[in-house]
């Protein structure tokens, strides 16, 4: 298996991938590519194709139509997905089993895997390597479900919701690894709810709806795709009438302050202030990721 760092040879991808589920079309003709030294984040609502998109990657399963390769070869393959590291939302582990032998007995699966030492130091858990890993707490775990995704030195890792149940500051540190990993020339794939982690690490975003691609960009292509800013400000409009302008995309009223996503600011200004002599607290901010995923996604729901 040539597992090449060359960043122009996808080390990943989904070529008019489909796959039905009876009468549920969870995915309907998906290109994808995952390509060495880059995180690609897949964000899509509940039922967008993301975890069969992933499942696919994976060899979990395998497309009804289209094709899957992972490092050119068939990810159902198990030689083949010896080649890559996986963190899932659930892992099944030994309550019992300590912390450092559950890596020991992971790594042992590997040809060239890390020393333990510095797996456990990636995950944060050198201090808690002759804990049970029942004893742990959730975040705890997902530390240690990270370590056995990565001790085996794979190019090409898969984390789904990484860091459900961390706090902000083992939340941060794992994105510094990760992107340790990336600059190393791992390619990272990542699903998460948190838009914030995937504008923070992800170099390319793909944006799951229906069972397709709504869209593939930068965070900062996404974010310019849906065009347009965020005004914050205390009125005494209610945001119902608010919302009936035709400069409104969406309103949001954060504890008495309207948060109004608008495609046309100069316009919703002149109109604002003219209706309301009263406005204050008055902000305009460039639209986050968050708001380009709410917007496209809604542009999709229109359509269909």
């Amino acid at each position: 298996m040539n597992r090449s760092p060359n960043r122009d040879i996808p080390l990943a991808a989904l070529r008019g991938a489909s796959k039905r589920y009876g009468a549920l079309t969870a995915l309907a003709g998906v290109d994808l590519e995952v390509r060495a030294g880059e995180v690609v984040a897949v964000l899509g609502a509940n039922g967008a194709g993301k975890t069969t998109a992933l499942g696919l990657l994976t060899g979990r399963i395998g497309p009804d139509a289209g094709q899957a390769s992972l490092f050119g070869a068939d990810p159902r393959d198990p030689a083949v997905r010896r080649g890559i590291g996986v963190m899932l939302q659930s892992a099944g582990l030994h309550d019992t089993v300590r912390v450092a032998e559950h890596v020991r007995l992971f790594s042992s699966y590997y040809p060239a895997p890390r020393p333990l030492d510095e797996t456990l130091a990636l995950a944060g858990l050198s201090e808690l390597a002759r804990r049970p890993y029942g004893a742990l707490s959730g975040g705890q775990q997902r530390r240690v479900q990270f370590a056995l995704a990565i001790c085996g030195r794979p190019p090409l890792l898969f984390v789904d919701e990484p860091t459900v149940g961390l706090d902000v500051e083992a939340r941060r540190a794992f994105w510094q690894v990760l992107r340790q990993l990336r600059d190393e020339g791992t390619a990272i794939v990542l699903t998460t709810h948190y838009l914030e982690e995937a504008d923070a690490l992800a170099d390319r975003v793909v944006l799951m709806a229906s069972g397709r691609v709504l869209a593939e960009d930068t965070p900062a292509g996404l974010k310019a795709r849906a065009a347009g800013r965020r005004v914050l400000a205390r009125t005494g409009l209610p945001a119902a009438a608010v919302a009936a302008w035709p400069e409104v995309r969406r309103v949001e009223d954060r504890d008495g302050r309207l948060d109004v996503a608008s495609h046309d600011v100069e316009a919703l200004l002149r109109r604002w202030l003219a209706a309301d002599a009263g406005l204050r607290e008055l902000e305009v901010r460039p639209m986050s990721l968050e708001d380009a995923f709410l917007t496209l996604t809604t542009r999709e729901e229109i359509r269909a």
